[in-house]
């Protein structure tokens, strides 16, 4: 058998890809790369290491509906609703977290949660009970508006009994006044 036959058959059944790289650099490449590289040793690091290539990982490319959903999956870890002293409405600033919150429970059907309200110590242990109960179904209500499953959802208030801040001051009972969504 001819060796010329045997390798053109052996090209069409096989096809190869090469890679190749000069190997010569003139006298000038030589010196003026020394020059620039002056006082650096064997232990380069940084952009330079390797021979001038940069390694790493590259970053992935995700899709918008990919963002979308790490943006919702930081947001579902803020599980604090903030309310207005002696108020049960959900303020526009926790609109972006409670859809959040909302989108996972449409999406994951099985999934429970609990809505505890909380209310700072001033006013009667019954009226922050009651208070508590408002903001517990406020926040219910808003995620009910978004297809949440009523049966999905429990209310509970715990009124001033479970303070995040026993400071007394204004900041303390900020942070008091809140419901909280607990998966």
């Amino acid at each position: 058998m001819d060796l010329n036959k045997l390798f053109k058959a052996m090209l069409v059944a096989v096809p190869m890809f090469a890679l190749t790289a000069c190997g010569s650099t003139s006298q000038s490449e030589t010196d003026s790369s020394s020059s620039t590289s002056s006082g650096s040793t064997s232990g380069q690091s940084g952009e330079y290491a390797n021979g001038g290539v940069q390694t790493g990982g590259a970053e992935p490319v995700l899709t918008p509906q990919e963002q979308q959903r790490l943006k919702e999956q930081e947001l579902r870890r803020e599980n604090i609703i903030y309310f207005d002293f002696d108020r049960s409405e959900v303020q526009t600033a926790n609109a972006e977290i409670l859809r959040a919150h909302g989108n996972y429970l449409v999406e994951n059907p099985n999934v429970r949660v609990l809505i505890e309200g909380h209310a700072d110590e001033r006013g009667t242990p019954e009226y922050n009970i009651a208070l508590g109960e408002r903001r517990a179904k406020a926040i219910a209500k808003y995620l009910q508006s978004m297809g949440v499953m009523p049966s999905q959802m429990s209310v509970v208030s715990y009124g001033e009994e479970k303070p995040l801040d026993f400071s007394r001051t204004e900041t303390g009972f900020a942070k008091n006044r809140r419901g909280v969504l607990v998966y």
